[in-house]
């Protein structure tokens, strides 16, 4: 792992020197498919619409799962009660404008009944029943327009179901989370989707070095600093500048040919940067020998 000797660089001051990783923007993202309750026992990939080296931009589709069928028929069941629904509360709707219209119409009438008794030109008995018509029909005309609000209220629900629908359809259709391309593919139509998801995904137009310091040397590192990252596979270094230190310490994880070198070193995490990400593009995880300098 990191060599961890120090060395003079860029003509001045002294250098810390490192092994470390090459990494993508974020790391390698693994884009999977979200678990569904329609897919109890896992999710089986239906189309897959990328291939290793696709470049993709955020929202493009990737895969689809096989569940999508089943959702589509759902979304155009809850759409067709929606439908239903609005019918239903407009009928609702119209049937309240009627009964209450024939409820004015009898209160009218009872008012009309009232005056002519006050004028001797009707009886008790007639005032009374146009009274006790003109407040049925108030009531039904109240009952109805609860009926309509009830309506509404189940168009409400109905939308919602639709709602409900389309996010579940959505989640059938992964899309990638970010600009990219595509490292691996770890599922195929057919396939279970597993623990290692449906596609690694690289944000490779920022590309990385990620330094393994030791943590008695991270002293003499800063932010801003330039760097060089060489390899066997680069025909000339590459350069670049410390980004950020992380914030944690780990046991190291590249190792190197020395069999004298320390196993169980403890080291903090550096990234670099890297000026040109084209080189390093399709390499990530690629072991590499980093030197930092003021």
């Amino acid at each position: 792992m990191a060599l961890a000797v120090v060395t003079p660089a860029f003509g001045s001051g002294e250098a810390v020197s490192a092994l470390g990783r090459l990494e993508p923007l974020h790391g390698v993202i693994r884009v999977t498919a979200p678990v569904s309750p329609e897919a109890t026992t896992g999710m089986v990939l239906g189309e897959l619409l990328v291939e290793p080296g696709d470049d993709v931009s955020r929202g493009d589709l990737i895969a689809v799962t096989e569940t999508a069928g089943l959702l589509r028929a759902l979304l155009a069941e809850a759409q067709a009660d929606f439908a239903r629904s609005e019918r239903r509360s407009e009928a609702a709707a119209g049937a309240a404008d009627a009964e209450c219209v024939r409820a004015e119409v009898f209160r009218r009438e009872a008012d009309r009944r009232a005056r002519l008794l006050q004028q001797n030109l009707s009886s008790v008995e007639e005032t009374e029943r146009a009274a006790g018509e003109a407040d049925f029909r108030a009531a039904a005309c109240r009952a109805a327009r609860l009926e309509a609000e009830a309506g509404s209220a189940e168009i409400a629900v109905a939308e919602a179901r639709v709602k409900r629908a389309e996010a579940a359809l959505a989640r059938a259709h992964v899309r990638a989370p970010a600009d990219g391309r595509i490292l691996e593919v770890n599922a195929r139509p057919g396939e279970l989707v597993g623990r290692d998801g449906i596609v690694e995904l690289g944000q490779v137009q920022r590309m990385y070095a990620i330094a393994e310091v030791y943590e008695t040397d991270i002293g003499r590192v800063r932010v801003g600093q330039r760097a060089t990252v060489s390899s066997q596979v680069f025909p000339a270094p590459l350069s670049g500048v410390v980004e950020h230190v992380r914030l944690q310490v780990r046991k190291q994880d590249q190792l190197g040919t020395d069999p004298a070198a320390r196993k169980d070193a403890r080291i903090v995490e550096v990234e670099i940067l890297l000026d040109d990400p084209v080189p390093a593009a399709g390499l990530s995880h690629l072991q590499v020998e980093i030197v930092i300098g003021r």
